[in-house]
């Protein structure tokens, strides 16, 4: 099977709370989404650039869900390129680890009763995880990046880019903090999917009724 191709169709300006990116707008022969990647600084024929790929998160990156680490992790990447003065944030658009934003809620129910994320999806006749990474590659040669520094806690995306000729010379830890909510979700990330985490115990919640003084 031949590689797929990717094809900027378009790239502007994004001023951000980290500074001003250039935003890249690609389409593909792989799928009909429109992929993207955020810019800073001169990237072209570069070695060892920071790149993050990160794919998109709507209950994370927009609402801030706490169900998982995702809206962190996009906007510590923008801040840690942000403070290089260059990099790359590659924004894949495969949600839900590429079962989408229906399915991915569906999950989030069985969670709730119980099941783990890796479980929750096996049990809707999906993959632990169908994450594609080779628009990433693609993109990443497009823009003329030679070798990366990738922002990751997940080795199997340092092996998939690998695999499609992107030179990893660097991993560069990605981690969170831990709640109540997301700690689980974490804990199958190391236990069976292999991620790269130090997921300390969440703080203990205390309700307003548990300071009330003794009689």
């Amino acid at each position: 099977m031949s590689k797929p191709t990717v094809s900027r169709l378009a790239s502007t300006r994004i001023p951000t709370a980290y500074g001003d990116f250039q935003l890249c707008y690609y389409s593909n022969t792989l799928d009909n989404k429109e992929h993207l990647a955020f810019v800073m600084g001169k990237v072209c024929d570069a070695e060892n650039v920071l790149v993050r790929i990160h794919s998109e998160c709507f209950t994370g990156d927009v609402l801030g869900s706490r169900r998982c680490d995702c809206g962190e992790q996009l906007d510590r990447s923008l801040q840690l390129i942000a403070s290089q003065g260059t990099g790359v944030l590659v924004y894949l658009r495969q949600e839900g680890r590429g079962i989408g934003l229906l399915q991915k809620m569906r999950a989030y129910n069985l969670q709730d009763q119980g099941y783990d994320t890796v479980d929750a999806n096996l049990l809707l006749g999906h993959g632990a995880d169908e994450r594609d990474y080779s628009l990433a590659a693609r993109i990443l040669e497009e823009l003329g990046v030679k070798s990366i520094r990738l922002m990751t806690n997940n080795p199997l995306k340092i092996q998939a880019l690998e695999s499609e000729g992107i030179l990893v010379k660097a991993r560069m830890p990605l981690e969170t903090a831990v709640n109540a909510d997301n700690q689980g979700y974490l804990l199958t990330k190391v236990r069976r999917m292999d991620h790269l985490l130090q997921v300390k115990p969440a703080p203990i919640r205390v309700s307003a009724h548990d300071c009330e003084p003794a009689d």
